[in-house]
């Protein structure tokens, strides 16, 4: 592995770069762009997942989404959807200046939210030749479902009182512990997964510290990952799911992006007794969406 960065617009985006063994940089390889969840970083699980692709002979790239982890932007903490796929398109153009890539090859992979926005970015972007999702999410959708008039309300008195000199308003992504979110009624799987995996010492890195600037919401709100889906994701497409259904809504939106994209080549995998963050790290759930990822990018790179 190798640390990397390229830019989109002034900063600095932070990158790992994942090499096959016995890497050889006079040939060309696959390559595929591997991108984190909401709140994540390139060390969890899309990590993860570009470790195991490099494993299996393709040139993997995990990065920290801008004003996030270890990459630049302000302000920090910003979930911005249209900077996010933005990254995406950047991280192409650097793969493109290496030598050692093949650029017509090249596909995108995402986990959860990540999933959302390599979708979202494929629609328009035709350098992507194969699109993979697993547990993909259009996270919009879920703030959209939650009391959304109310919060644009909330978050135009908060950017009001931001341009008056308060200070930013920095919330949790989720609760901080267990104990937390039971005080506070929240018992969902999905969430209670979250905290296991973001929390604790399972998944937690010092890089993915928790905070969502609260401004954020508007533009989480107004983004739709699979706008457009029906015309123009085009490339061959891999949705793969897990079958123990939770409040996040993952298992529904892998089939609204399978049922709406315009690809004519198209798979859903639903992994059995899996719930969402099983397949960020447990390793038989991981396992088996490595089995369904690598042979379909081996095809269609």
């Amino acid at each position: 592995m190798e640390r990397v960065s390229f830019k989109n617009n002034t900063w600095d985006v932070a990158g790992h770069l994942y090499f096959p063994e016995n890497f050889d940089d006079s040939k060309q390889y696959p390559s595929i762009v591997c991108v984190h969840p909401g709140s994540s970083v390139k060390e969890q699980t899309a990590g993860l997942y570009a470790r195991q692709l490099a494993e299996n002979r393709f040139i993997a790239l995990a990065f920290d989404a801008s004003f996030q982890g270890e990459s630049g932007g302000e302000p920090r903490y910003l979930e911005d959807p249209a900077t996010r796929v933005e990254d995406i398109r950047c991280a192409i153009d650097y793969l493109t200046t290496l030598s050692f890539i093949d650029n017509e090859r090249i596909g995108a992979m995402g986990v959860c939210a990540g999933g959302g926005y390599a979708a979202n970015a494929a629609i328009s972007e035709k350098r992507f030749k194969a699109i993979a999702t697993v547990i993909g999410t259009n996270a919009s959708r879920a703030f959209r479902e939650a009391n959304p008039v109310e919060t644009l309300h909330a978050v135009a008195q908060q950017r009001t009182a931001e341009a008056n000199g308060t200070e930013k308003l920095i919330n949790n992504w989720i609760p901080n512990s267990a104990e937390e979110a039971e005080k506070l009624g929240l018992q969902e799987l999905d969430l209670l997964e979250a905290i296991d995996y973001y929390r604790t010492p399972r998944g937690q890195h010092p890089n993915s510290c928790n905070k969502l600037l609260f401004t954020s919401m508007s533009k989480l709100i107004m983004f739709d990952a699979f706008h457009l889906a029906e015309y123009f994701l085009t490339q061959p497409l891999l949705v793969i799911v897990g079958d123990k259904v939770g409040g996040f809504g993952s298992y529904r939106d892998g089939f609204d992006l399978y049922n709406k994209a315009a690809s004519t080549n198209k798979k859903m995998h639903i992994v059995k007794g899996a719930n969402h963050y099983d397949l960020y790290d447990q390793p038989q759930a991981t396992q088996e969406a490595l089995a369904q990822l690598i042979p379909f990018f081996r095809e269609h790179l």
